[in-house]
Order: C-alpha cells, then sequence, then structure tokens
C-alpha cells in the first residue's frame, strides 16, 4: 500500500533531495525542483515523521545557495555561462529565451529576482542573469532569500494543507487522495512548462 511504503522513507532522505534538487535548479541546471518540493510537502501531510516546516526550510536554503551560486557563477565567467548552457540545455537556453529573460531584468533589476523564483525558466536563471548584468550582490542576496522563501515556504504550505484536506476527506482512501492530488500537481506543471516553451 503506498501509505505504508511512503513511512518506510527516512525523513532525513527527504529533506536532503529537497535541498540538493531545488540548489541545483537554482544554480542554472533544469532539474524539476518544483515537483520534487510539491511531492514533498504532499508526502509531509501523510508521514507523520516528515515535518512541513523543515521541507520549506531546506527548500528555502537551496533556493537561497543555489541561486547565490549562480551569480558567483555568473560573475566569474559572464556572459560564457550562457553559451555552455545553450550548448547543454539548448530546449531551456536558447537565444531568444535568454534575451527575453535578460530583457526581463533590465526592466525590473531586483523585482525579477523576487518574482522570478515563481517562474521556471527564471528561477533557473536568475543568478547567472543578474551578475552579468552587474547587480550588486548585496541587492541581489535580499531580494533572492525573500523571493526563495516565499515561493518554498508558500508553495509548502499550500500542498501541504491540499493535502491535509484531502486525507480529512478521504481517510479510508487517503492513498488514493494522495495519488490523485500528486498525479494532478504534476500534470498541471508539465501542461504549464508545455504552453511556455513555444513562447
Amino acid at each position: 500500500m503506498l501509505t505504508q511504503w511512503l513511512h518506510t522513507i527516512p525523513p532525513v532522505l527527504v529533506y536532503v533531495v529537497v535541498g540538493l534538487v531545488v540548489g541545483i535548479e537554482s544554480v542554472g541546471i533544469p532539474v524539476p525542483g518544483e515537483i520534487v518540493l510539491v511531492t514533498a510537502a504532499l508526502m509531509a501531510s501523510h508521514h507523520d515523521g516528515i515535518s512541513p516546516v523543515i521541507v520549506g526550510v531546506v527548500a528555502s536554503a537551496g533556493a537561497i545557495t543555489g541561486d547565490s551560486t549562480g551569480y558567483a557563477l555568473g560573475k566569474r565567467f559572464g556572459p560564457r555561462v550562457f553559451g555552455w548552457a545553450g550548448e547543454k540545455f539548448p530546449r531551456h537556453f536558447d537565444a531568444g529565451k535568454v534575451g527575453r529573460a535578460q530583457a526581463l531584468f533590465e526592466r525590473h533589476g531586483a523585482r525579477a529576482v523576487f518574482f522570478g523564483r515563481f517562474v521556471a525558466l527564471l528561477r533557473i536563471l536568475s543568478g547567472p542573469l543578474a551578475a552579468t548584468m552587474g547587480m550588486h550582490y548585496g541587492k541581489f542576496l535580499l531580494a533572492n532569500a525573500a523571493g526563495g522563501i516565499a515561493w518554498a515556504g508558500g508553495t509548502t504550505a499550500v500542498v501541504y494543507f491540499v493535502g491535509e484536506a484531502a486525507e480529512h476527506y478521504l481517510a479510508e482512501f487517503s492513498w488514493i487522495a494522495l495519488l490523485v492530488v500528486l498525479l494532478a500537481v504534476i500534470a498541471f506543471s508539465v501542461r504549464a512548462r508545455l504552453r511556455r516553451s513555444p513562447r
């Protein structure tokens, strides 16, 4: 049974995976950080040992650390970072997408760093772009930390309470509720990414 299997997963492993995947995505490598965070928050609503607070904290730490690492890479290597990323991940870092993200950063500065945390492409490009465009690290760090905490904490809280509500109303079929909510969230995320990709 799915619920019993979830209870066999060590909470520390969940926290480590969330922090690492969110951090790697924030550096600039396109991995599914948001899906991992949503899954962990949903697990917390069905697993007594997994704390949603710790999930939110490690996701925030991963986001802030990853973006700061991306900033350092952008500062060190400049536009070459995007050339390398374009070769390795052409679907995510073609010239058009990077150009649009850069125009957004030029226009909005720190606000783009904060709100970019809620947009998949900007979440990946935030650190390197801010550095190559000369944004002061203190200003970047403040916007980055605020955005990371708002995104990680907000996502965790919303998904956790949705999972709690699903379990409350479908107590006898909690594993079905978990599966349905998880599939719905993943389907919504994938659909949103597909709709954005042609743009």
